[in-house]
């Protein structure tokens, strides 16, 4: 026997971790192209971001980010991380919302 969704079931929520609010740039490289965006949240294993252009699903990013400390990543800090593409949506007057699945996290050395 199934159940059927009501509209007081509330959407299940796939995250493995807590997103938290952020709202930081960040640099997206995608296929040789390279634009800026803002994050909306972040989580260990994934972010949502809003960028001019949009990608499909399935697409891999290369994301450069200043994470501020404080967010239970460490001190904070330069990253690049790895992203696959999970979920593009319309964002009025953003662009393109983002959702993405972060493969790989790197912290990038400080320059002085």
């Amino acid at each position: 026997m199934t159940e059927k969704a009501t509209s007081e079931t509330a959407p299940i929520d796939r995250r493995s971790r807590q997103r938290v609010p952020v709202r930081v740039p960040v640099k997206v490289r995608h296929e040789g192209n390279e634009q800026q965006g803002l994050t909306r949240d972040l989580s260990s294993s994934g972010i949502f971001l809003y960028s001019e252009s949009g990608m499909k699903a399935g697409s891999k990013l290369e994301l450069v980010i200043m994470l501020p400390p404080g967010l239970g990543f460490g001190s904070g800090g330069w990253t690049l991380c790895e992203a696959s593409v999970v979920r593009v949506e319309e964002a009025d007057g953003k662009g393109m919302g983002i959702a993405a699945t972060l493969d790989r996290i790197e912290w990038l050395p400080e320059i002085s």
